[in-house]
């Protein structure tokens, strides 16, 4: 078996599918032997603050809509 590392894309993909609960057997055995802890962490945050940027965004949007 050949360990090979891991693009962006494919961590991207990885941590959006684990935050939404899709995550296949197959691909969560490839993160832990192929990727690495960091790269994970990283994209994580940054996903996860965007997400709430997002939030905040459409909420300001909606509020100022109404007034």
């Amino acid at each position: 078996m050949e360990i090979t590392c891991m693009n962006l894309w494919q961590v991207i993909k990885s941590v959006l599918a684990a935050m939404l609960g899709v995550q296949s057997n197959k691909v969560r055995e490839r993160d832990f032997t192929e990727g690495s802890p960091a790269a994970f962490i990283i994209v994580g945050i940054v996903i996860a603050v965007i997400f709430v940027l997002l939030l905040y965004g459409i909420v300001q949007w909606v509020l100022a809509s109404h007034h």
